[in-house]
């Protein structure tokens, strides 16, 4: 009798998860061993942390089980921190309510999925990593949240003195840099959402709050092109926000969030929605990539590492539905939750082909649209290259997260939480669950873990 060999999948995001559930279904038991290595029980539904920042969904419900989802995978809470593909083993910094410990574990494979997924990007600005707050994690979104209520509550709670009014100013402005999806949203939300609250406070007017969104970009959204983009940045500005392009921050001083245009900002929340990049641990393998992320081929293959795949947005996937430029390389696909959940179900069925089960196939798919939700009943959207506005937009929106959802109950809870938040009155209670320096983007994204590579890695 033939040994199971043992199929591991680094990373329990939208491609570990999706391409879990195809080895499932395609490889039996008698087959293969199947294990997920995580840094928690749980995907997070990314998309909708916004939703849970402006308080409209409960963080748990954005959170799908991977115990329940995928039943047959031995699950082993950690972060992946080296692989060696000659020894056929990967290393584990063993983790602890999202905190990792002293302890390692060494774990050996036959095949490997590599999809550890993304973190924030970041700049080296000075201040910047001591001040700045991601959204990338459901700790992030809920921090950020709590903090906000716990801002205006401390301005609201200042003396009419004008000895406090620098303070109070400085509560009372929210700085977010980056204009793409996730600033948009956030800042869109949470504005809304606050204003729909403002009787919480006695001595303060919420209408007072300054938002500022900057973006070194020329455009607001501007993957959905002009128009949406557009009506996007009109959208924020009748409201009241200050958005600036061209502009980033140049460095953070204290309370003082300076500008690369030379303006001093007091403010003590600076939300960083400003991209995402490969996980760290793309880095330490010693082999090509592309702008960080893994290269491989157009069936998830690493090349130079037998029985290893890659996928999601930590690889650089070949868009093979887009055209070859004559003068230039194959583009990649864009690092989106919807060519994360695809290419998890491809690579599932290519390395099931690996047992002789179906047959490896390359990964194409052309983008069924974008959507992007700014609170109320404003929203724009792109569904297969058509552009949407206003109601229907917000419609595509929400059906579009419904149907992306991995799990049923998911499902079910995100649609009571909009179906509550639209007939009752919003919520403004911080539950305050997180040390504020644990909310910092390095400790609750653990980019800090990684080792250095042995050498500079090779970029293709």
């Amino acid at each position: 009798m033939v040994d199971r060999q043992r199929v591991v999948i680094v990373g329990g995001g939208f491609t570990g998860l999706y391409a879990g559930k195809k080895l499932e279904k395609l490889l039996p038991a008698s087959t293969a061993e199947l294990v997920i290595v995580s840094p928690t029980d749980h995907l997070t539904y990314s998309p909708l942390l916004p939703d849970v920042t402006a308080s409209v969904i409960e963080p748990r419900h954005v959170a799908v089980s991977l115990r329940q989802a995928l039943p047959r995978h031995k699950l082993v809470i950690g972060h992946t921190t080296s692989v060696d593909p000659e020894a056929k083993t990967i290393t584990i910094s063993k983790s602890e309510r999202g905190i990792v410990g002293e302890g390692t574990q060494v774990l050996s494979y036959d095949k490997l999925l590599l999809a550890p997924g993304a973190v924030t990007r970041r700049f080296p600005i000075p201040g910047v990593s001591e001040s700045a707050r991601g959204v990338k994690t459901i700790t992030e979104a809920a921090f950020v949240r709590d903090h906000l209520l716990s801002q205006l509550d401390e301005a609201d709670s200042l003396p009419d003195d004008p000895r406090f009014d620098a303070e109070r100013a400085e509560r009372m402005t929210v700085v977010a840099v980056g204009a793409g999806y996730t600033g948009t949203e956030i800042v869109a939300q949470t504005h809304r959402w606050l204003s729909r609250v403002a009787d919480r406070w006695s001595n303060i007017d919420v209408r007072d709050v300054k938002w500022l969104l900057i973006d070194v970009a020329p455009a607001v959204l501007p993957e959905l092109g002009p128009r949406l983009g557009q009506y996007a940045l009109s959208a924020l500005k009748g409201r009241g926000i200050d958005v600036r392009l061209g502009v980033s921050v140049a460095n953070v001083e204290g309370n003082v969030i300076n500008l690369t245009d030379g303006t001093p900002v007091p403010s003590r929340t600076l939300i960083w929605g400003a991209g995402i990049m490969a996980n760290p641990l793309m880095g330490t393998l010693g082999l090509p990539l592309d702008r960080g992320r893994l290269v491989v081929d157009a069936k998830f293959r690493v090349a130079g590492a037998d029985d290893v795949w890659a996928a999601g947005d930590a690889a650089a996937v070949p868009d093979l539905a887009k055209p070859k430029p004559a003068d230039g390389p194959q583009p990649i696909t864009p690092p989106t939750a919807q060519h994360a959940q695809r290419q998890g179900t491809q690579a599932g069925k290519n390395i099931a082909a690996s047992f002789g089960i179906g047959q490896a196939a390359d990964y194409v798919h052309k983008d069924l649209g974008l959507v992007a939700d700014l609170g109320g009943g404003t929203a724009v959207a792109k569904p297969l290259g058509i552009e949407m506005t206003g109601l229907p937009a917000k419609i595509v929106a929400r059906g579009y997260h419904l149907y992306a959802l991995p799990a049923m109950s998911n499902r079910i809870r995100v649609l009571t939480d909009w179906a509550l938040h639209a007939i009752l009155p919003p919520q403004a209670v911080a539950l305050n669950q997180t040390r504020p320096e644990d909310a910092l983007i390095t400790p609750a994204q653990n980019t800090d873990i990684y080792p250095k590579a042995a050498e500079k890695p090779k970029v293709g």
